[in-house]
């Protein structure tokens, strides 16, 4: 297991764009969230491997809308302990529902959040090819509908 530690970024300094980039190829609804959610990061001596984003949604709620791990540090355990310090920091913070949203072609993601507690609440049809002007393809799947899941928290 990889030790690192994790810490709120600092307004001012920049995001760490080409991991959150990973996560969701769009800059523009990148910096959207980012002006209104709280950014994370991951560390390992100075060097940032993974980041997350939380998005206050509707009252009690609130959405991780980014989580990204460099790739050198796939398979590391890194995204589970990422997700589940978010849900840590959305219970400290009062929120009684987390929401997280992953395309149908992201199947990692879909069983990680599972495994982290997330249960799939829906489905938002034509979400990517409504929302992206470039086709997105994972695994070998056209990204098209977005699969939302929750947890009570």
């Amino acid at each position: 297991m990889v030790k690192y530690k994790l810490i709120t970024k600092i307004i001012n300094e920049a995001y760490p764009m080409d991991l959150l980039l990973l996560a969701d190829p769009s800059e523009t609804l990148v910096k959207q969230y980012l002006k209104f959610g709280e950014c994370y990061v991951a560390e390992l001596n100075g060097e940032t491997i993974g980041v997350y984003v939380l998005l206050p949604t509707r009252p009690d709620t609130v959405e991780l809308v980014n989580i990204a791990v460099a790739e050198q540090y796939h398979g590391k355990g890194i995204g589970k302990k990422l997700v589940l310090d978010a849900v840590q920091k959305a219970k400290q913070q009062g929120y009684l529902i987390m929401e997280v949203g992953t395309g149908n072609s992201s199947i990692g993601q879909l069983a990680l959040y599972q495994k982290c507690g997330f249960r799939i609440t829906g489905v938002d049809k034509d979400f990517f090819t409504i929302h992206y002007e470039e086709e997105i393809i994972e695994n070998g799947i056209a990204c098209v509908d977005m699969i939302r899941l929750a947890q009570q928290l």
